[in-house]
């Protein structure tokens, strides 16, 4: 043997995962500002996502929640 193994970094399995892997293709300057930032910058991307997302919902919710008019009542002639 040439020595103590090599200790296995990071988390390990989650025991309930609330995170999907996935491959998602960034511009190059987006990456660059978020890496610059230290460590954690996966964090910080979905971070901003997630804040995009709720201002998007948001939007929608104040959007679908006018205040609705009443129609017109239907005419219906008889023939």
């Amino acid at each position: 043997m040439l020595g103590a193994p090599a200790l296995k970094r990071g988390r390990g399995p989650q025991v309930a995962p609330t995170k999907v892997l996935t491959s998602v293709r960034l511009d190059a300057d987006i990456l660059e500002f978020f890496k610059s930032k230290g460590a954690g910058y996966q964090s910080r991307i979905n971070a901003a996502l997630r804040l995009e997302v709720e201002r998007n919902l948001t939007t929608r919710l104040k959007a679908t929640t006018r205040k609705r008019v009443a129609a017109p009542p239907l005419a219906f002639s008889e023939h």
